[in-house]
């Protein structure tokens, strides 16, 4: 039995790999596969399928959506480019802010979708600024060299005709000094163009990259920002039923902000290295001319114009923008750990928790589906019938059409697929058998066994999808963990947040491919910055895991959940 576990593991692990069938439809292999070989029942095996954890993904979805489509998530980011301002390493910064801040509450592929034409403009606008100013440059040179003889030129009658008083005089000037100075004023323009094309290559470079890097970055700091965060929550109340909920919204997310954040900044500070140069002063602005900052003003009009467009805030917004902080709220409150929360003191009894995460998250989405998005105003409707007064009800936040287009469904499937996984080598005996194959590692130091399964992971994950990597490796990890007596936590937490770290192949992640179509970048560029983000990466979630983290979830000591084997 184990081998036959075993062998769909191996054979859902190569389709997934592949993506030979799309990934729902190999997670969907367990239900044909595990009865035919006598590991599970079928009731069994689809009874793993849709579990707390996957209502808690549909229930955040579902919010995310209803942010989506009353577009409060542009306003936000409109609103954080008007703060941080538009110096190039500023406006790096504010938009890795605005992408990092909104991929953990929306999907990280919406929010990259939404944040890379609101780059292309504002870049377009520097761009254009840029090449103004340098010709109205040009232009003010060479008058300034002719203008002893032609005092009238400076006068701004029109631009064209001074330019070509200008360059007559330049003309005349360089009969006594031989052709040569015409000719390098032209050069010097020739060099300056391409030079200021290079710069302006660079800026888009960084730009793009710094926003599917920070859609990535920032899914990791809440439990409904990316799907592994869920698939751990759901492998570790599959594979040990008493741990106490120990991975709730408020104890994922007090862990991985923190790592999130140091995340940030070291990606912030190397794709300035990278693509800004290292030259501090320019980049802030500090020793920035009037012709530049005339360009910024430029580029930041253009920012507030789009914020414009989008008018006051509607009623729908606005209730929206409610429901999702009270949703932030009601998570964090509900077992925030240091205190008992509202449903400990509300809803338990004898001991069992009855509420989740998810109650909260399907309360809000409910919720979605009641409120009107619009208050009705009866007069407006009664002068265009006439008399006769109809009273039509506004429509709901949101209705099940749009819910059917933006829901990615598949994810459902993928994570359910996972559990069943994790359920059947626990049945077949398959973990177990992993487990004692592994005990020789308990001579090696926890840390590095955790550093080197981060690796392993990041590097896994380039190539497979992220949910696909934590579904495999999370119950081999925690079968490994139970054989050397080691806190299943202190392995599955880094390799959950490894499978994010998925930065140097345009098709690692959906953020990456959607920067990638808009044709700015190589795959060297995506290649050669990811490798060393994969670095830090791994060694930010090593750091996090030994000092914080340790802490927070007592990761030195082993848990009496794990021992489900006795054998500790």
């Amino acid at each position: 039995q184990e081998a036959q576990c075993g062998y769909v593991i191996i054979v859902m692990a190569l389709f997934w790999c592949t993506e030979a069938l799309p990934l729902a439809v190999t997670a969907l292999f367990p239900v044909l596969l595990f009865p035919l070989m006598n590991i599970m029942d079928s009731t069994t095996v689809c009874r793993e399928y849709l579990k707390d954890t996957n209502m808690l993904f549909i229930g955040g979805l579902l919010m995310a959506i209803a942010i989506e489509n009353w577009h409060l998530h542009k306003r936000v980011a409109l609103r954080v480019l008007l703060i941080t301002g538009v110096r190039p390493a500023l406006l790096l910064m504010g938009f890795m802010i605005v992408t990092a801040f909104l991929s953990m509450w929306i999907s990280n592929t919406a929010t990259t979708a939404m944040m890379v034409p609101i780059a292309q403009a504002v870049l377009e606008q520097l761009h254009k600024s840029e090449m103004e100013s340098s010709t109205a440059g040009q232009a003010s040179e060479k008058i300034n060299k002719a203008f002893e003889l032609q005092e009238e030129s400076t006068k701004p009658d029109s631009s064209k005709k001074t330019e070509e008083k200008a360059s007559v005089t330049i003309l005349f000037l360089s009969w006594d000094l031989g052709n040569s100075h015409v000719l390098t004023v032209e050069e010097d323009r020739k060099r300056n163009e391409n030079l200021q094309e290079e710069k302006h290559k660079k800026l888009c470079k960084g730009m793009s990259l710094c926003i599917c890097y920070s859609a990535s970055i920032g899914g990791i700091a809440t439990l409904t920002g990316t799907t592994p965060n869920l698939v751990l929550q759901g492998q570790i109340d599959e594979l040990f039923p008493n741990n106490g909920n120990i991975i709730n919204f408020a104890s994922w997310f007090s862990f991985a902000f923190p790592t999130m954040i140091v995340l940030l900044v070291l990606t912030w500070i190397w794709l300035q290295i990278l693509y800004l140069g290292f030259n501090f002063q320019n980049n802030f602005g500090c020793a920035a001319s009037a012709s530049a900052k005339a360009k910024e003003q430029r580029a930041y009009d253009t920012i507030k114009e789009e914020s414009e467009k989008l008018g006051s805030m509607k009623f729908a917004e606005i209730a929206v923008l409610i429901l999702f902080i009270l949703l932030i709220l009601l998570w964090f409150t509900r077992d925030p750990g240091f205190i008992p929360g509202w449903a400990a003191a509300l809803f338990d009894k004898n001991d069992t928790s009855y509420v989740t995460d998810a109650t909260v998250a399907i309360f809000i989405s409910i919720l979605l589906f009641i409120i009107p998005s619009d208050i009705a105003n009866n007069d407006r409707d009664e002068q265009q019938t006439g008399d006769k007064s109809k009273i039509r009800a506004p429509p709901a936040l949101l209705d099940w059409k749009v819910v059917h287009q933006k829901m990615p469904w598949n994810i459902v499937f993928l994570l359910g697929g996972g559990f069943a996984l994790a359920k059947g080598s626990e049945e077949s005996g398959l973990s177990s058998w992993i487990g004692s194959k592994l005990t020789p590692l308990q001579q090696i130091p926890h840390p590095a066994i955790a550093l080197l399964l981060c690796l392993l992971i990041a590097t896994f994950t380039e190539c497979t999808s992220n949910v696909a990597t934590t579904t495999l490796f999370l119950p081999i990890l925690a079968s490994m963990a139970e054989a050397i007596c080691l806190n299943p936590l202190y392995v599955m937490l880094p390799c959950t947040l490894s499978a994010s770290l998925a930065f140097m192949l345009p098709v690692a992640t959906p953020p990456n491919a959607i920067v990638f179509s808009y044709g700015q970048l190589k795959v060297i560029d995506m290649a050669k910055t990811g490798f060393v983000l994969n670095i830090l990466g791994v060694l930010t979630i090593t750091l996090a895991i030994n000092t914080w983290a340790s802490s927070l979830f007592q990761l030195e000591t082993f848990p009496s959940w794990a021992n489900r084997t006795g054998v500790c």
